[in-house]
């Protein structure tokens, strides 16, 4: 079993504790207001963990709906092109709406749906967790409203479409700086309102408890497939792993199954933006300090009077101040290294898998393959290194192209 930096074994099973804890990181920051929604939320979560027809019913859902498992991609022309270890891509982006944020909507709303609640609310930054949202509640026949910050809706235009084709009502957030702190902001003023009748649908393994556990936990399938994958096809454990990370939702679910294997090496690579520099970057660990934001206790990129500064990020769903207390805490011992990939570099990846591979890859998990394509080289021809494309680029291509034509 692999220890912490301060010596002590890592037992995954063991986080996080009875009062949401990871380590120091997660807890209940919230007013009194919610706090009967959470609780109620944490016990019907519980039961239906416990509930062998809950898990029947939401593996159905995953394979008829949302078309899993997905597949492992060797990715042959880029690995050969780069040199080094074998590239496998685990494809979330195959799954519908376009990424791994269904696995956790599909278990939201059969945990609203047992709860009795008949409206559902959402934050969005990229506009696929939105997307994902208004999918399933319009499969399932409850109200929708998604929150967007208003830069966020510009630049991805064709998500807001399509969450309204889907029968939601998206609200522009015109406060802060418009974009995924400030959508939280008012789906949790929402929440507060009409936390009778209302589910909120978090995107993110952040947020106050439950929401970190059960969000990575919906995610779990990812790396619980790709364990099988690879070693159908190689007859061995990764040697590197890679994904992006803003919360943190597909990579602590891609992550997950592999935390105590010693020879696996975890990498989450935030959104390094313009560089370093107050407002220039979403890298909590490049530039954050320990707060607490939207409910949780974490890595924050605050100020020294704890004001939460701005972010900048090419991709809208890795520009956040904060990041998942699961990750704050792996980060902590060891388990976990963060990197980070600027934008200049997440478009060249986002080019470079495009041109070598014909999967045209989400921004987001642009970042993650920079850092693969830097890395791959520096490893032998007999490793593996595996890495969660959690999105495709449908979305971004407009974006990318007023970018890249700029230039």
């Amino acid at each position: 079993m692999p220890v912490s930096a301060q010596g002590t074994p890592i037992d995954r099973f063991s986080l996080p504790d009875d009062r949401g804890h990871f380590g120091p990181y997660g807890g209940m920051y919230v007013p009194e207001t919610l706090m009967t929604a959470l609780y109620e939320l944490q016990d019907a979560y519980q039961e239906a963990k416990e509930d062998p027809l809950f898990a029947q019913e939401l593996k159905r859902h995953l394979k008829e709906y949302a078309g899993r498992p997905t597949e492992l991609f060797y990715a042959r022309n880029l690995s050969e092109q780069l040199g080094g270890a074998k590239i496998y891509l685990k494809r979330e982006d195959l799954l519908h709406t376009g990424a791994h944020k269904i696995n956790n909507c599909l278990g939201q709303v059969l945990l609203a749906r047992r709860m009795g609640k008949n409206r559902v609310i959402a934050e969005t930054g990229a506009g696929q967790h939105g997307v994902a949202t208004a999918s399933v509640c319009a499969k399932f026949g409850l109200r929708c409203v998604i929150y967007m910050g208003a830069v966020d809706m510009e630049r991805q235009a064709l998500n807001v479409f399509r969450m309204r084709l889907c029968g939601a009502e998206v609200r522009a957030v015109e406060a802060g700086q418009k974009t995924l702190k400030e959508a939280i902001n008012e789906a949790m003023r929402d929440w507060v309102t009409n936390v009778r009748d209302t589910h909120y649908i978090l995107g993110s393994a952040l947020g106050s408890h439950p929401y970190p556990m059960m969000v990575r936990d919906f995610h779990r399938v990812i790396g619980q497939e790709t364990r099988r994958q690879i070693m159908e096809y190689e007859n061995s454990l990764p040697d590197e792993m890679v994904a992006c990370v803003g919360g943190g939702s597909n990579a602590i679910g891609f992550f997950w199954d592999f935390l105590e294997e010693d020879s696996v090496q975890l990498v989450g690579v935030e959104a390094g933006g313009c560089g370093p520099g107050p407002g220039r970057h979403a890298a909590r660990f490049m530039g954050g300090r320990v707060g607490v934001l939207h409910g949780c206790k974490t890595w924050i990129l605050q100020d020294p009077d704890g004001q939460i500064e701005p972010t900048h990020s090419v991709s809208a769903g890795l520009d956040y101040a904060a990041i998942g207390p699961e990750h704050a805490y792996y980060h902590d011992c060891g388990r976990i290294r963060f990197a980070h990939a600027t934008d200049g570099e997440a478009l060249e990846a986002f080019q470079k898998l495009s041109s070598t591979e014909g999967i045209i890859p989400a921004l987001e998990s642009s970042h993650a393959l920079a850092y693969a394509i830097k890395r791959a080289p520096q490893m032998s021809s007999d490793q593996i290194l595996c890495l969660n494309l959690s999105g495709r680029g449908d979305k971004d291509v407009d974006q990318a192209e007023r970018i890249l034509s700029s230039k």
